[in-house]
């Protein structure tokens, strides 16, 4: 690894700097790092409607930064802009979290303009999922904790705000400094799609009974950090400077989770055999795998992470949890990287042993 590279091995605890904890009255810059639709004129309702939820539910005052809005054309046309954003946002001491505002498809693009110094030397709350994967593995190489979690358009700008198990999980991660504890499963989740549209915003999703989380694999303990993103989207990252060498990945929990776009089952068995291929599922400790978009899947998903972990690679000591409430579903948690954690696969359950934030 070059010499100027951020990333470290993990040895008996990884270094990592961890944001301050959110409060009343803190700045939180808006950032469109893929998909600019929070600044079309269709959408602009569902950012003003966020925008107005964060202010009145958590007392934040939310600014956004100068290309955040001016569109989906412009941004996919301007990523240097869009990075440019991270940055200013990040180099502003007055900004206490930045969140994104939706995924994409094209984060990685931003990549030859990203000075992770500038994030290294300014710790901060960074907020988001799906292509947003992208960005949080720029914090990993700055050394700098993010958060796997809502985003504006598709959870803050949800009729009603956001649900009471993905608000509870965001609070919980990052305003509070006390250990974040047991994540229990949601008894519910919210199924189908209401198109985007102005006449449909009081309309809500339907209720469905969760399963529950699932524990497919051994009925052992084991506890690392947590590391992982949107498995899609990993796959545009491997192979950049953002990928870390693979004893980056020694000791730690895996957390993956597929995209609204149901990728075909062969595909997770085919990323799953990369994983294998690279060493990395010879060296970690655990796996949690987030529900299906709209459970799509499910049980062919399962039946391809067990081929590949148990069969393929010999892997039947691994505790693996399956149909977690993260990722792309609704409610979902927010997950700290590199956050020390316990699986136990007797129980089904997942903890994180520390504080989020400081």
């Amino acid at each position: 690894m070059p010499k100027n590279t951020p990333y470290l091995p993990r040895g008996e605890e990884m270094k990592i700097q961890i944001p301050k904890t959110l409060k009343k009255g803190d700045k939180i810059a808006i950032v469109s790092l893929s998909w600019g639709g929070a600044g079309d004129a269709s959408f602009r309702w569902r950012y003003d409607r966020a925008k107005k939820y964060l202010q009145e539910e958590f007392g934040f005052e939310v600014v956004e930064m100068n290309h955040a809005l001016k569109g989906s054309d412009y941004l996919y046309k301007h990523p240097k802009e869009r990075a440019q954003d991270l940055m200013d946002a990040f180099r502003d001491p007055s900004i206490k979290g930045v969140f994104s505002t939706i995924g994409g498809d094209d984060g990685v693009r931003l990549l030859p303009y990203i000075d992770y110094e500038v994030i290294k030397q300014n710790p901060k709350v960074f907020l988001g999922y799906s292509d947003t994967t992208v960005h949080h593995f720029m914090c990993l190489k700055a050394g700098v904790r993010s958060y796997y979690g809502p985003a504006i358009l598709s959870e803050f700008g949800e009729t009603g705000g956001l649900p009471a198990y993905t608000k509870a999980s965001f609070q919980k991660t990052l305003m509070s400094k006390d250990p974040i504890g047991l994540l229990e499963d949601s008894p519910i989740w919210f199924d189908g799609h209401v198109p985007w549209e102005e006449a449909n915003k009081e309309k809500r999703r339907t209720q469905t009974a969760n399963k529950g989380t699932m524990s497919i694999g051994a009925n052992t303990k084991a506890s690392g950090p947590l590391i992982g993103g949107c498995l899609d989207v990993l796959e545009m990252v491997k192979g950049t400077s953002l990928w870390p060498d693979s004893k980056f990945f020694e000791g730690a929990i895996l957390f993956f989770e597929s995209s609204e776009e149901t990728p075909n089952p062969n595909y997770i068995k085919y990323w799953l055999r990369n994983y294998g291929a690279m060493g990395i599922l010879d060296q970690i400790h655990g796996l949690i795998i987030g529900k299906p978009f709209d459970e799509k899947h499910l049980d062919a998903y399962k039946e391809m992470i067990l081929q590949v972990v148990q069969e393929e690679y010999g892997r039947k000591d691994l505790p693996i949890l399956y149909n977690m409430n993260f990722g792309h579903t609704s409610p979902m948690l927010t997950i700290p990287y590199l956050a020390m954690a316990e699986i136990d696969g007797a129980s089904g359950q997942l903890r994180i042993l520390e504080a989020g934030t400081r």
